[in-house]
């Protein structure tokens, strides 16, 4: 499987995919589009992204879409506001361990934390998996961590190549190519818009 082919191939059919998707609106006081980075990745576990769209939506009108406001947002409410992305119980409490620790950890908020923090201590939290994890540290903080996915797995088997673990096709890509969080953000990109279009 020629790894950098396959990005040449991918970009000359789809072109750049600019992730990560933020919320179109004009920024309100406080508001971090980081923070929503962060949230977008949790709430897009297990389901489409024009879901999470619906939910973020709901957070930013009802002012949620911050580090302070999702710490103390009430848990019924909460769900309530990401019931459109699906498993509503489980990524509302995601969320909330996710804002307290930055509040409890990170004094320069959601973009120090995803600038600083290390994998393993994303991991340790309830909830975030090696895909988020390596999500966060790619989207949100720009640093080179190639993400894995259900469409990253059905590209290599196409091409008669599979691993045993997560970190097995991490370590499969990042070994055959430059450690470049740009390119990282594009591959992974381009590897989604692959796995939803199926034509390459």
């Amino acid at each position: 499987m020629k790894i950098q082919k396959i990005y040449k191939e991918l970009f000359r059919t789809y072109g750049p995919q600019r992730w990560w998707p933020v919320h179109p609106r004009k920024k309100r006081q406080g508001f971090d589009p980081v923070f929503e980075i962060l949230v977008g990745t949790i709430l897009t576990q297990n389901t489409a992204w024009t879901n999470v769209e619906k939910a973020i939506e709901n957070l930013f009108i009802a002012g949620v879409l911050d580090v302070p406001a999702m710490c103390t947002v009430r848990p019924e409410k909460l769900k309530r506001l990401i019931r459109p992305s699906g498993y509503f119980n489980a990524k509302s409490k995601k969320l909330k361990v996710l804002a307290r620790h930055i509040r409890d950890h990170f004094d320069g908020g959601a973009g120090t934390m995803a600038k600083t923090i290390t994998r393993e201590d994303l991991l340790a939290l309830w909830g975030i998996g090696p895909e988020t994890a390596d999500s966060i540290l790619l989207y949100a903080g720009n640093r080179p961590e190639f993400v894995i996915d259900t469409y990253t797995k059905r590209l290599c088997a196409q091409h008669g190549v599979y691993h045993n673990t997560y970190d097995d096709y991490k370590t499969f890509f990042e070994n055959a190519l430059n450690a470049d969080a740009k390119m990282y953000n594009e591959y992974h990109a381009l590897i989604v818009r692959w796995g939803k279009e199926q034509t390459v």
